[in-house]
């Protein structure tokens, strides 16, 4: 048990990318001293999902976070990104850690606003009418990131996500914790670094890029473990880093709007920038995160897209009605019929028939407007100042159900403890009681 515990959210990080010291010295020596184990994560694998299971220890037909967004039926949008902690469905790690008198801090956690943790950090840009995008930063307390900036300046948000991203935004927030720890020194960190999704869903999870991401979240990590090494209040910090999900090369794309387009199901509308979904008058239409979708259908309908799905190249599965259980998607945002890809597949958002069609927020880096994650975005051509619009470039994704070795993620404890077993298979819904028996709550 420790006083001092930082858990080190890192996406991507597989068994074996631990196991080379001379690409990863310093995960390999918290290995060496302490646990290296694997971890297998609930469907879908994606960050908003796993995360909101490790905090609760329930899977997401209790807690509620079906994917990175859902359709909001009332509202009739998809909801991208959403951030607040009211999404969240359940007990947290945070409410364990205030009931014993010990204090916490998140770092650029999904869906954290507003949770019970003393310290909270994470984007929030301000949008201006004139097109402008500030950077800035949600903090609990309020006031919080402003103390910051004098010390660090403002979080390098276009190194967080899309063409520009890179391990600035990882340093950014290791360089906060450190700032958090001198000020305040809480017990409990948790810490997401995104670094290493970047290069392997732009060149494949074995990419030479993929490698260099690692040696250089490594290099990070030493840095940031020396500090807390040298500081007296955390000399005995145990640092336990979980992977989210391990990322699988890719060689095909799904593109389920298009099919339910064709097939007279989706509608558009044709506001003045291109052709946009029509949700409230479409029969059925799909959000798609990753390797995972989400397909919101009429009634009368489900089984026509059934069928329609089942008969389709690059999908291993399809859920509808009562059988969502068989995957824990039997909850009231999931969508009627829920689609898994091949591990080789992955499934794009394009609903357009014609490039032609497309909206013009599609060439733009936007995260928001999009019912689906596009990891398009990586590839800006500077040539035309716009992503293209091709899925294909994509080599590497995420979110299927684990179903071999290569989908497991790592975890490594620098310390041993009697509550981690070294060569085991943990699932997500263990780390909530993982990381308060380490804190001995």
């Amino acid at each position: 048990m420790t006083k001092h515990l930082i858990y080190l959210s890192v996406p991507g990080l597989r068994a074996r990318d631990v196991s080379d010291a001379s690409i990863t010295p310093t995960l390999h020596a918290w290995a060496g001293a302490g646990v290296l184990a694997e971890i297998a994560p609930s469907f879908p694998c994606v960050t908003s999902t796993v995360q909101a299971t490790t905090w609760t220890g329930t899977g997401p037909e209790q807690h509620g976070v079906i994917a990175n967004a859902f359709y909001d039926r009332d509202r009739k949008e998809v909801e991208f990104w959403v951030g607040r902690n009211g999404m969240v469905q359940g007990d947290q790690i945070w409410d364990a850690v205030a009931g014993a008198q010990m204090t916490s801090a998140v770092w650029h956690a999904q869906n954290i606003k507003d949770a019970a943790a003393d310290f909270i950090i994470t984007p929030e840009p301000i949008h201006h009418d004139d097109g402008r995008t500030e950077l800035s930063c949600y903090s609990k307390p309020d006031g919080l990131y402003d103390r910051m900036l004098p010390n660090l300046g403002q979080f390098p948000l276009q190194h967080y996500w899309g063409p520009l991203a890179g391990i600035e935004s990882s340093k950014w927030i290791l360089d906060a914790a450190q700032w958090l720890i001198s000020a305040h020194d809480p017990n409990f960190h948790y810490i997401y670094l995104p670094h290493l999704d970047y290069a392997s869903q732009k060149f494949g999870p074995d990419s030479p890029q993929a490698i260099e991401a690692l040696r250089s979240l490594d290099a990070e990590l030493a840095r940031f473990a020396a500090f807390v090494a040298s500081t007296p209040s955390t000399q005995d910090a145990v640092f336990l880093v979980v992977s989210e999900y391990a990322l699988t090369d890719v060689s095909g794309v799904v593109y389920p709007n298009v099919a339910l387009h064709e097939l007279g199901l989706l509608r558009t509308r044709e506001p003045q920038d291109g052709s946009v979904i029509d949700f409230e008058n479409s029969r059925a239409f799909a959000m798609v995160d990753h390797q995972c979708a989400h397909v919101y259908v009429s009634d009368d309908d489900v089984d026509a897209v059934v069928a329609l799905f089942r008969e389709m190249d690059g999908i291993d599965s399809v859920y509808a009605r009562d059988e969502r259980s068989d995957i824990g998607m039997n909850h009231a945002r999931s969508g009627e019929v829920v689609l898994v890809a091949r591990p080789d597949h992955w499934f794009a958002y394009y609903w357009w028939l014609r490039d032609a069609d497309a909206p013009t927020f599609a060439r733009t880096v936007d995260i928001h407007r999009k019912p689906g994650y596009d990891p398009v975005e990586l590839f800006f051509d500077p040539k035309t100042k716009s992503i293209p619009l091709d899925a294909t470039l994509v080599k590497g994704s995420h979110g299927a159900p684990v179903a071999s070795g290569a989908q497991r993620g790592a975890i490594v404890c620098s310390r041993p403890s009697p509550l981690i077993e070294g060569g085991r298979i943990y699932r997500d819904t263990e780390i909530k009681p993982l990381v308060t028996g380490l804190l001995g709550l």
